[in-house]
């Protein structure tokens, strides 16, 4: 599965990110492997959008990351946009 995805991790900050491998890339997380998100566990998917090319996929997280809010994140996550 390709896709972009949002966490969130125990401060209440959001992490942007896409992967070709989700089950992969939160084992990473998890495992302090990740240099923005080792402070802040434990983490927690709360979002996720698949595309069909992995581009496709980083584009959709240069659009979340350009957001830089976290209103706007919580409305996605709770469904408000389709």
């Amino acid at each position: 599965m390709i896709c972009a995805y949002i966490l969130e991790c125990c401060d209440k900050t959001y992490y942007v990110g896409s992967t070709n491998n989700i089950e992969r890339r939160l084992v990473q997380h998890n495992m302090k492997q990740c240099q923005h998100t080792k402070s802040r566990l434990p983490i927690k998917l709360v979002f996720t959008r698949e595309f069909s090319t992995l581009k496709e996929a980083r584009g959709y997280e240069y659009f979340l990351k350009r957001q830089r809010n976290i209103s706007f994140y919580r409305k996605l996550i709770n469904g408000a946009f389709v």
